[in-house]
């Protein structure tokens, strides 16, 4: 009795029970089918070219169902292999066509409606290093078509396939009315099955045992001494498998495997090299194996192509789903746009894109693994107990083309009914619907945010008209507000500083310390220019800190006969004369003016009424006198006074001997007379 594949794989667990095959003697294939059809099969094989899907002109049969069992085909009673048998069951697709539609009379459509229908079916199987394809005709009496009911089914017997293998089936219609069906499942060895007696290739096979060795693992063939063996490692992928490494040995070994090396497709194929046509067995132990996993996704790449064109590059294939998340500016964990997006099955090392969806340098690709059977412990966006998921790789699909992320707040607008939608703000606590009272930075600009997506202010950027849509919303111009007042308040206390330090500088020029002196003089002569820079220069190395201008005599003159009537020269003289002047009008001359002359240059009753109410001293006789009257209250300069009178002094009579002996012009140490007084002699 045949046994079916879903019985056998229970059967076929890590304590394998034996189980008999039916033994089919035929050594051609052979087709069948249910009662009330008929099938023909096709001598040979054909090409596997499935075509594209087209529009069902009426009813049409395709398979709807595959299933396979496990078969010996013996040509001798010791001489069997091991064969699938595929059952395809088939339905009637499509309806038939009206009266005014087929362009037809009622008698042409009850005749098409009498018909019986017919169809080639395709069976293509896949084991390496087998590949071939079987056509069946089948034929349903037109008494069994009734559109979108099953009409029976078909069986083809058989493809051989090796012990151990992985095999692929499809099924289709020539010319193909839907996508194809497709059936992957994994054969066992001679250890399951009760076949030792039945296939030669059995009776000295190499047996292959996995354990662990530390974090290794160690592969241990079971092969008697002397034996020759042939051993092959590859990555069993869907795109066709990639040899890794082969070896001609001798048994019995033992081989190591880096635990690094593990990936979940990694296969070992061991086979006798005599006689050269034995069975070959194949072994995929670590399709299960967590570690091998683990390096799978560890290994795994996600490359952009292109500006929203990605590609996840890995060895095997992956149960991972992709989805679109949004990335914050903060570097804030990306958020799902699950739902209303859709999550997508991932396939491999073929370029992949969204192409529904607007570039937005926010926009980035997550893959997420996926584990069946298992209660999730920690979901992205909602509880489920059937799957278990973690994100493993994200990329921003126009990071490169679009530059930095924007700090834009993307709006979810769901739609839940005809008229009936509803917008929240993704943030990182979740969906902010709008409007809010939470405290939350989208539920404070609620009613803004708002206004800008009904005003269409808000860039759209995915659209699907059952599901909802998305939306960029710029926050530049909320940020440019806040910042206004950020400036304004920075603006204010900047003047609080400005008004403290003022004042400050104010209490600073009462306080101990160096004080500040303006030398003003008159133009009469270089000699008596030098004369005064000494004196200056002089002063300035005690804790003085010495400016000096000078001004024209007879501007001077002027000014002080007509500063009663409100206007003099409009020039530097003016300004210091007209902030001098008041001190003096008001008594505020003790402390802050000296008045000094030359010995031999000037009669103290040249100086004008207005200045001889400062302190008046004649230098260098009256040297101390003037020095103390320019330190009084000050700290005094480091040093004895009468070695800072003696310093000041010399300079001052070195440059008065220059002065008064110079034979240039009459006039050239001429000191300058401030205004109405005595003749100078």
């Amino acid at each position: 009795m045949p046994v079916s594949w879903f019985l056998l794989s229970l059967a076929l667990g890590r304590s394998p029970v034996v189980v008999s095959l039916e033994k089919l003697m035929e050594p051609q294939d052979t087709a069948r089918c249910s009662l009330g059809l008929s099938c023909h099969l096709w001598d040979g094989d054909v090409l596997c070219l499935p075509g594209s899907i087209e529009s069902a002109p009426g009813p049409v049969l395709v398979p709807t169902r595959l299933q396979t069992e496990l078969v010996l085909r013996c040509p001798q009673e010791t001489d069997c292999a091991l064969c699938v048998r595929v059952v395809v069951q088939l339905s009637v697709h499509g309806h038939w066509e009206e009266p005014e539609e087929a362009g037809k009379s009622d008698s042409e459509l009850q005749e098409s409606r009498n018909a019986s229908l017919q169809a080639q079916v395709v069976l293509s199987f896949q084991a390496y290093p087998i590949a071939r394809c079987a056509l069946l005709e089948v034929q349903v009496p037109a008494d069994l078509v009734q559109p979108g009911h099953s009409v029976g089914s078909a069986v083809f017997d058989c493809f051989k396939a090796g012990l151990g293998a992985e095999v692929q089936i499809w099924s289709y219609t020539k010319p193909r009315y839907q996508k194809e069906l497709n059936l992957t499942q994994q054969l066992p060895d001679c250890r399951g099955l009760e076949v030792r007696d039945s296939i030669q290739s059995c009776w000295a096979l190499p047996w292959l045992n996995v354990s662990a060795d530390g974090d290794n693992v160690l592969l241990i063939l079971d092969v008697s001494e002397e034996q020759d063996f042939g051993l092959l490692v590859y990555l069993d992928r869907v795109q066709g498998l990639k040899h890794l490494w082969y070896k001609n040995l001798t048994g019995p070994q033992n081989i190591t495997l880096n635990h690094t090396d593990l990936v979940p497709c990694l296969c070992i194929q061991v086979w006798a090299l005599e006689p050269d046509d034995a069975e070959r067995t194949s072994f995929c132990p670590f399709r299960k194996d967590p570690r091998a996993h683990r390096n799978l996704w560890h290994i795994a790449r996600l490359r952009v192509l292109s500006p929203g064109r990605w590609q996840l590059d890995a060895p095997c294939s992956l149960l991972a789903k992709v989805a679109l998340c949004w990335q914050a500016p903060d570097q804030s964990p990306c958020q799902p746009l699950v739902p209303p997006m859709l999550q997508e099955n991932v396939t491999v090392n073929e370029p992949q894109e969204f192409l529904s969806v607007k570039d937005h340098p926010n926009l980035c690709v997550q893959e997420s693994e996926q584990s069946a059977l298992r209660i999730r412990v920690k979901v992205k966006s909602h509880a489920m107990v059937s799957t278990w998921e973690k994100v493993q790789l994200q990329e921003c699909l126009w990071a490169d083309s679009l530059g930095p992320f924007k700090d834009d707040m993307l709006l979810v607008e769901m739609k839940s009914g005809l008229n009936n939608t509803s917008v929240c703000a993704l943030e990182p606590s979740g969906c902010t619907p709008l409007p809010s009272m939470a405290s939350t930075r989208a539920a404070r600009l609620g009613e803004q945010l708002l206004q800008d997506f009904r005003s269409h202010q808000c860039m759209q950027l995915w659209n699907e008209s059952d599901l909802g849509s998305l939306w960029a919303c710029p926050m530049d111009k909320y940020i440019h507000k806040r910042w206004v007042l950020v400036w304004l308040a920075c603006l204010l206390l900047a003047a609080a500083l400005f008004f403290f330090l003022l004042l400050k500088k104010d209490r600073r020029k009462v306080a101990p310390g160096a004080r500040r002196a303006l030398l003003l003089h008159s133009a009469d002569g270089a000699g008596y220019e030098r004369l005064v820079g000494a004196l200056a220069s002089a002063l300035s190395q005690m804790p003085l800190s010495v400016a000096v201008d000078l001004w024209s005599r007879r501007e001077c003159q002027q000014w002080l006969q007509l500063q009663t009537v409100g206007f003099g020269p409009h020039d530097a003289l003016a300004a210091w004369l007209s902030c001098v002047l008041p001190d003096f009008l008001q008594g505020r001359v003790t402390g802050r003016y000296v008045g000094v002359y030359f010995d031999g240059l000037l009669h103290p009753d040249s100086v004008p009424a207005l200045f001889r109410v400062a302190p008046l001293f004649s230098l260098p006789s009256q040297l101390p006198a003037f020095l103390d009257a320019l330190q009084r209250g000050r700290s005094r300069s480091p040093g004895r006074p009468a070695d800072r009178v003696e310093r000041v002094a010399q300079a001052l009579l070195s440059a008065l001997d220059n002065c008064t002996s110079s034979s240039e012009a009459p006039g050239y140490c001429e000191e300058w007379d401030l205004g109405p007084g005595p003749e100078r002699e």
